[in-house]
């Protein structure tokens, strides 16, 4: 099993299922969550072993993934991002990969 710790932020149920499969499937360690507000706790609690926050961009609640996306890279800077949306973004942060939805799992291995 992998130390790489990642983050995975999305409030569909079944999307966030298959993610985490996939991701746990290939050795990773999956930390999920449906709301950015239970992701903040987990990122404020969570020490050098979170390396990757993988987030949807509409999320329910107050804050959006790209929200969140800045909110974690401030408290872990070499954070690596992986932010997902059926809608183009842009500009986005510095060492943020984009995904486009619906994509390709392959697509999402090749990011993290």
């Amino acid at each position: 099993m992998s130390n790489f710790v990642m983050l995975l932020v999305e409030d569909d149920s079944l999307q966030r299922e298959v993610l985490s499969d996939l991701l746990k499937g290939e050795g990773f360690e999956v930390v999920e969550c449906a709301t950015a507000e239970a992701a903040e706790l987990i990122v404020a609690s969570t020490g050098k072993e979170l390396r990757a926050l993988i987030t949807d961009h509409n999320l329910a609640g107050r804050m959006t993934g790209l929200e969140l996306a800045e909110y974690a890279r401030s408290a872990h800077p070499g954070l690596n991002i992986v932010l997902m949306s059926e809608m183009v973004m842009a500009p986005l942060p510095p060492n943020t990969t984009f995904l486009h939805k619906p994509f390709a799992l392959a697509h999402l291995l090749a990011a993290v």
